[in-house]
């Protein structure tokens, strides 16, 4: 059976509407999943007439009764003004939907009705605007979840890679770098990397200075921290490697010689991942009791309403969303 992948609209007044219109009809997501979209149905409609979907939409309740296959199956949230709507702006009003739709979809997978969540983008500004207090998709799963410290993996293709820091100035993010923080973090990884179907796992860890620091010439994290850190790992069984340097680490990890690298911080693994194909490149929450992919990209108000948005990365996040769905073991 196909599993059910629940996709919370997004800002509605950004391009997640539009990318998931015309993922709902995409054949590639169609015959991988059966999508429940949680959202705004008129905005959906507008979105599917933007991008020239033919989609018959089809609302269900909380419990999915009134399901019909082959339809657009969506859970409507009227919570958007249609009268003072705009495309392309910061509203209040749409980062309070927004909100709603990720909350709906969150409940709706903790309870088992949804094997995953597939998110669209949302738009930190118009979240403030509305006085909802998380930054972005990933402290509202953490806090929702009761996940004190979600991971986040990029994957595009076969290449993955971990977040030691996310959302941090690049000097914190560096004082950040402690042995106790990426031992956890190897154990952390491994064990997710599990729950999505990986026998025995293998991690790289990317050096913080250029060429690791070449013993203290130029930083010394990786001799007082990182060695230590994947020592002590290796001794407790991970299999884990490393530091490699970052110029070339993530280049032979897309070839196949690990799974999966733990990178140190944000732009770091970032700038890697979307080198390869911007597009494809899947954000995966991970860590917590449901699996949850996204769009790695913005609400790009500056196109929304406009049919130019591109939905291959919403097809991706729903394809990745499906395969690793029936893998994912909650806990």
């Amino acid at each position: 059976m196909k599993p059910l992948i629940c996709a919370p609209m997004g800002d509605p007044a950004g391009v997640g509407p539009e990318i998931l219109a015309a993922s709902l009809a995409d054949a590639a997501v169609t015959d991988m999943a059966n999508v429940l979209v949680v959202g705004n149905t008129e905005i959906m409609r507008r979105a599917a007439a933007i991008m020239k979907a033919d989609l018959d939409f089809n609302e269900v309740d909380a419990d999915l009764n009134g399901w019909r296959e082959g339809a657009a199956n969506i859970i409507n949230m009227d919570n958007v003004d249609l009268a003072s709507f705009a495309y392309g702006k910061v509203q209040a009003q749409c980062g309070q939907a927004a909100f709603e739709y990720i909350k709906a979809s969150i409940e709706l997978t903790m309870a088992g009705k949804a094997a995953a969540v597939a998110t669209t983008p949302i738009n930190k500004e118009s979240l403030k605007a509305a006085h909802v207090p998380y930054i972005g998709h990933t402290e509202i799963f953490g806090d929702l979840t009761g996940t004190k410290d979600p991971l986040t993996m990029f994957q595009v293709h076969n290449l993955r890679v971990f977040f030691l820091t996310r959302h941090l100035s690049l000097i914190d993010a560096c004082r950040a770098v402690k042995k106790d923080r990426v031992l956890d973090y190897i154990g952390r990884c491994t064990s997710a990397l599990k729950l999505l179907g990986l026998k025995n796992p293998s991690m790289v860890v990317a050096g913080l200075n250029p060429h690791c620091g070449e013993h203290g010439l130029f930083g010394n994290e990786e001799d007082a921290e990182v060695v230590p850190a994947i020592e002590e790992a290796r001794r407790q069984g991970f299999n884990v490697h490393g530091p490699n340097p970052a110029d070339s680490v993530f280049h032979f990890a897309l070839k196949g010689a690990w799974d999966a690298v733990l990178s140190l911080y944000h732009d770091q693994g970032h700038i890697a991942t979307k080198m390869v194909d911007f597009e494809r490149t899947i954000s995966l929450t991970l860590g917590m009791p449901i699996l949850r992919t996204s769009v790695d990209h913005g609400t790009a108000f500056d196109i929304a309403g406009t049919g130019k948005a591109s939905a291959v990365s919403m097809v991706e996040a729903i394809r990745l969303a499906a395969e690793y769905a029936p893998n994912f073991v909650r806990h």
